[in-house]
């Protein structure tokens, strides 16, 4: 595809088919993550792909309790919506849920796992929540998606196993100064999948020389 479509088009696609993933498009992909800058070019993040069917119900048993915790709070959001803003929410929600009840179903979970050992938090120090280190890992992630995107494969980028990092590090054997970043499912979209997406356009979201200008 043509890489502007490519991103216009990448949707958070939630409802996934189980059907298997070839492995030649699989690999194209993840050889697609690897691609990614790094600070150093280090490259201190690896890509676990969980295809075995227990391991994938167990982390939907982790996941989907702190889906079902999110929802009363994005329906209070939601009520307070204009009716299409709300609609399209409630369509978004609907697709969460299915993926929080599905995620066993889907042929392959990629989990991103970090070293921040050669990963250097500029920000480390100021008193705010420390980000930068992601710069190191999150591109990676993001060729992934594209990679996906390109292949014809539904993606999402979810983070809420993270919450439950120690139960999946001992799950799959991550060692103790390796840690989770974000977990990818894969696979063919039930529905039509990718498509337009709905974002603040540059106008709104750039700034000359000042934030604000």
């Amino acid at each position: 595809m043509d890489l502007y479509a490519t991103m216009s088009t990448l949707r958070a696609v939630r409802r996934l088919k189980p059907d298997a993933i070839p492995e030649d498009v699989l690999q194209r992909m993840l050889e697609a993550a690897t691609w990614a800058p790094t600070g150093g070019n280090h490259q201190s993040w690896r890509i676990i792909t969980v295809r075995e069917a227990e391991l994938k119900q167990q982390l939907e048993d982790l996941y989907r309790p702190h889906w079902e915790s999110y929802i009363p709070g994005y329906e209070a959001h939601m009520r307070e919506m204009p009716a299409a803003a709300a609609e399209k929410s409630r369509r978004a929600l609907e697709a969460g849920t299915y993926l929080a009840t599905h995620l066993h179903e889907v042929p392959v979970i990629c989990v991103f796992v970090f070293n921040p050992s050669h990963i250097t938090f500029t920000d480390a120090e100021l008193s705010r929540p420390s980000v930068v280190g992601g710069g190191s890992i999150y591109p990676a992630v993001q060729n992934l998606l594209l990679a996906a995107r390109s292949e014809g494969l539904g993606c999402v980028l979810t983070t809420l196993l993270c919450m439950e990092e120690e139960k999946v590090k001992t799950l799959l054997d991550i060692p103790q100064d390796w840690y989770t970043a974000a977990h990818v499912p894969l696979g063919y979209p039930v529905r039509g999948g990718h498509g337009p997406i709905s974002r603040k356009s540059s106008q709104q979201m750039v700034y000359n020389n000042r934030f604000g200008a």
